[in-house]
């Protein structure tokens, strides 16, 4: 039986913690229609992704990330 290789999750290997004030990081997270996208896709680990969700939830609060892009 072969075993799926782990992918390393971005913030664990930085050795950093998400946060809202770091847009340019954040928004890579983030689909061009301005949704958080799943961590199956991105390779987050489950801690950071929660971490990440609510950051950029606070960044969209504070205007620095769009809720939604018109089509």
């Amino acid at each position: 039986m072969t075993t799926k290789s782990k992918s390393n999750c971005y913030f664990c290997d930085k050795k950093t913690v998400p946060s809202y004030k770091s847009v340019d990081v954040i928004e890579k997270f983030v689909s061009d229609r301005a949704r958080i996208v799943g961590r199956y896709k991105t390779g987050v680990c489950a801690k950071h992704q929660r971490l990440l969700s609510l950051s950029i939830k606070r960044a969209r609060h504070l205007g620095l990330l769009p809720f939604s892009v018109k089509v």
